[in-house]
């Protein structure tokens, strides 16, 4: 088990860490590096040979290989990024880079999403060094720029220039899984991801007939444009249940004593009857049941009486595995004949197998910390830097432990004002994380 220093250090690596500003405004704005050389001498001292690796100047990442007991076994990455979205402290109830403590809470940006993550890998490398511990398997520990944008100088620079530092890994873990939901009735449940949409981010472009505001202009491009948008806002894409899915709502069906049988769970009705009976546990599926597209961005014209020759948009798209071929197809038909869409960025959904040997023994890690809790499979409905290790045929999962207290709202703290994690919560990771990881 994971010794007291370690309860301690990941407090500290924590807060550190959060005080470390990594903020990627995306378009290559950020500068990792500080906490790439933190991470790596925080592994370096418990006995790891880091490597530090750059596409561009400053955007840092971080790998390294510790050796395992059982050299037959596939190898395991653990991963976290190390940059983070923007905050203004202005908003704030503490400044967001101050990576203080308060009442038994370490608050700013990162301390979920995802310095929290990093910090407890690297709380347990090193009592591991301490206590003269190794893995059953190899790990491969790696810290990445750019996941908050492209991922191109982080993950995709290591899959696409540095695959050799990942051979053997056959799977990997990072964010946002086993943490705890509580459904309101007194219920625990920890999700763990077994898969995640994929990330379809499109630019759409009208083209009309410039002129004069006052003139009659059937070929006006801000029209065509919102037209367009229109039709992609408005459009009820049809449920598509995947592997992941389909077992997270037969799990959820069985912790609260209902029936989903094959029959209910192929229909619209049937599912949306279950998800009423789930009560808030539905939000653990609600946004993986579909593709979806959501117009976020307008860019058109340039004085009110001037029609402009074109008009652009841009859409928040996500797709689910297998689903990729009915979302162009769809987008075509929505957007039109006077608009055409091309994918700004675009990245592969993923799914795991929720019947493994490692997801099994992700569960009991989290039951043995928390007997109480409920562990089920889910799919993100964002994505990660799963995404760009599956190039490598790495089989991704969303596990970074946390044991929250009731009403304390995770999903509305990532990206979000007043981020946060209670210390507590770092210590039950620092414990799952140690337990998992030893044994898997």
């Amino acid at each position: 088990m994971a010794d007291a220093q370690a309860l301690d250090e990941v407090v500290r690596f924590t807060s550190d860490l959060i005080r470390i500003d990594t903020t990627n405004r995306g378009g290559g704005d950020c500068r990792e590096r500080p906490a790439a050389e933190y991470a790596a001498e925080q592994l370096a001292a418990a006995g790891t040979r880091p490597v530090l690796l750059e596409r561009t100047p400053g955007r840092t990442n971080v790998v390294a290989r510790i050796e395992g007991t059982d050299p037959s076994a596939p190898a395991l990455l653990v991963h976290g990024h190390l940059d983070v979205v923007p905050a203004q402290a202005a908003d704030w109830s503490v400044h967001p880079f101050s990576g203080e403590v308060r009442d038994g809470v370490v608050w700013g940006r990162g301390a979920v999403d995802m310095k929290n993550m990093d910090a407890m890998i690297l709380a347990v490398v090193r009592s591991w060094a301490r206590q003269g511990v190794r893995p059953r398997r190899d790990l491969v520990v790696a810290f990445t720029a750019d996941e908050e944008a492209s991922a191109e100088d982080g993950s995709g620079f290591l899959a696409e220039e540095h695959p050799e530092l990942f051979e053997g890994c056959t799977e990997g873990i990072s964010e946002s899984g086993a943490y705890t939901f509580h459904d309101g009735a007194g219920r625990q449940i920890y999700p763990i991801a077994a898969g995640e949409r994929g990330t379809a981010w499109l630019k759409l472009t009208a083209r009309g007939r410039a002129g004069h505001g006052s003139r009659v202009n059937t070929e006006n491009a801000v029209t065509r444009l919102a037209a367009a948008i229109t039709r992609i806002g408005a459009h009820q894409w049809p449920l598509r249940l995947t592997p992941t899915v389909r077992a997270a709502l037969t799990e959820l069906a069985a912790l609260y004593g209902l029936e989903a049988d094959p029959d209910s769970l192929d229909s619209a009705d049937g599912v949306d009857v279950l998800l009423d009976k789930l009560g808030p546990a539905a939000r653990l599926v609600e946004a993986t049941l579909r593709n979806s597209a959501n117009p976020t961005m307008l860019d058109a014209g340039y004085k009110v009486n001037v029609i402009p020759g074109e008009a652009v948009a841009h859409v928040d798209g996500r797709y689910l595995p297998g689903g990729e071929d009915e979302f162009r197809a769809t987008l075509d038909r929505l957007t039109g004949p006077d608009v055409d869409w091309e994918f700004h960025h675009r990245e592969v959904a993923i799914q795991a197998p929720v019947d493994s040997p490692t997801f099994a023994a992700m569960r009991a890690a989290v039951q043995e910390f928390a007997p109480e809790g409920h562990v089920v499979p889910y799919c993100m409905a964002g994505g990660t830097d799963a995404k760009q290790f599956s190039r490598l045929g790495i089989t991704g999962y969303g596990f970074s432990p946390l044991k929250l207290p009731e009403g304390f709202d995770y999903d509305a703290l990532f990206h979000g004002v007043d981020e946060r994690v209670p210390v507590e919560a770092l210590h039950f990771g620092v414990h799952v994380l140690d337990r998992f990881l030893r044994t898997s």
